[in-house]
């Protein structure tokens, strides 16, 4: 099992590493025990966790309110969880 994710029902937990500010908005593999994603969105008055809300919903295949920051809103690093998606976490290195 990978450090990265977990599972929990419909719950799939995320720990991410998110660079704001970069060229364009993407998976950037592992980064550590956390899936490092590039976003394209400034980290300025919250734009780059709105980014990022949009970002992991759209991998996932969920609505946006699907998606919640439980931890480290204000850090690089950042616990997410995603409800009722039925895409694998894992697919997302491919």
């Amino acid at each position: 099992m990978a450090e990265w994710f977990s599972r929990e029902g419909e719950v799939i937990t995320l720990v991410l590493h998110v660079q704001p500010g970069a060229r364009r908005s993407e998976i950037a593999g592992l980064h550590g025990t956390a899936l490092k994603i590039r976003l394209a969105a400034p980290p300025v008055e919250g734009r780059a966790n709105e980014a990022l809300l949009r970002f992991v919903a759209g991998c996932f295949k969920v609505p946006p309110r699907n998606v919640e920051i439980r931890q480290g809103d204000q850090s690089r690093h950042k616990r997410v969880e995603v409800r009722g998606s039925t895409v694998a976490p894992e697919s997302l290195l491919g």
